[in-house]
């Protein structure tokens, strides 16, 4: 084999992170690892938990439950974290990430937004990045209580909508995973800058 058709044959890095994942779902660190980015892209990590959760559940399909809860309840928490970054610290660090992610023209129109209707939080949680959501939050000054009910009620919906699909069809999850994984990535990053397109444009 020639040393170029060697490195075409090489597993691409998206597809090795999945494969260490898969081969460490059941390993000690699992659930620390999902917690971990669970908690941070709620806040500030542009990597989604779903990646990290799926193949735990494909792993062992009969922990899709705790696997959702346990995604859900470091979401919420890491949610708390961006909110702390809208509320507290918008001045300094907050400031600076609500400009890289583009929005900084559209603050004013997401503290009337968030400030007067903060049930949107529960459709917009479940298909923007929820560091948009948490740190937009804290901008508007929703009551701290209301966003905590409100993601707590989104990211369920998502983590166990995912996992249950997760549960019921996992073989062929699992194959098709293996077999497309980077057109599924590639599609999860359309999807995932569509919503943030769609998104800027509704808070016009």
């Amino acid at each position: 084999m020639t040393d170029s058709a060697a490195v075409s044959a090489r597993p691409g890095a998206f597809r090795r992170l999945y494969n260490w994942i898969l081969r460490n779902a059941e390993g000690p660190y699992a659930y620390a690892v999902l917690a971990i980015v669970s908690f941070v892209e709620a806040s500030f990590f542009p990597i989604i938990p779903d990646i990290v959760m799926a193949p735990m559940v494909l792993a062992d399909r009969s922990r899709w439950a705790r696997i959702a809860l346990w995604c859900t309840v470091f979401s919420v928490i890491g949610g708390t974290f961006g909110y702390a970054i809208g509320s507290v610290f918008y001045h300094s660090i907050g400031h600076w990430l609500v400009s890289s992610m583009g929005i900084a023209s559209q603050v004013d129109s997401l503290r009337v937004k968030f400030a007067h209707n903060p049930w949107v939080i529960l459709v917009f949680g479940l298909f923007l990045p929820f560091k948009l959501v948490s740190i937009s939050s804290g901008i508007a000054a929703v009551p701290f209580p209301l966003f905590v009910f409100f993601t707590s009620i989104t990211r369920s919906i998502r983590f166990f909508a995912v996992g249950g699909l997760l549960y019921y069809f996992g073989a062929p999850v699992r194959d098709f995973l293996e077999r497309w994984l980077e057109y599924v990535l590639v599609a999860i990053l359309f999807l995932v800058i569509a919503a943030f397109v769609i998104f800027r444009y509704a808070i016009a």
